[in-house]
């Protein structure tokens, strides 16, 4: 279930434990978390929630272009895979805030690092695009975004 990377820097290698056969992929821990984080809004909203504790309505105007229905079921998402604290505080009308759990805060030094690789590494990516592109091969998308 390994796959090395020859192509690390320095000449250095790099192998990774990850699923290569569909009945890997279907019990690997990476996939099944990667289902939870791995989309943007999840991913977002662990960021805003790194910066503190949070009501619903300050993340829905803190995350550009969320719907309420989205911003919604991530929550939930979270809260389920322990991630996200919903409290409601006996007031009229009910507060509810959401904060990370400390499981939750544990994922904020690997988004740390992806952060740091996509900014070091987003002027590469594009122009592999530019000469991927220019080479006149299909430019498949694949549902990720070029803004």
């Amino acid at each position: 279930m390994s796959a090395t990377n020859n192509g690390v820097p320095g000449g250095m290698s790099v192998e990774l434990d990850m699923p290569v056969t569909a009945e890997e992929h279907a019990s690997c821990p990476v996939t099944d978390v990667l289902r939870r984080v791995g989309d943007k809004w999840s991913v977002l909203v662990v960021v805003v929630l790194g910066r503190g504790p949070k009501r619903f309505s300050q993340l829905h105007r803190g995350i550009e272009d969320i719907s309420q229905r989205m911003l919604t079921r991530t929550l939930r998402g979270l809260q389920r895979d322990g991630l996200v604290d919903r409290t409601v505080y006996p007031t009229v009308p009910a507060t509810v805030e959401y904060a990370l759990t400390d499981l939750g805060r544990t994922l904020l030094g690997p988004l740390s690092v992806l952060t740091a690789w996509a900014v070091d590494h987003r002027p590469d990516i594009e122009e592999a695009r530019v000469r991927h592109d220019a080479a006149g091969n299909p430019g498949a998308d694949h549902g990720v975004s070029r803004a």
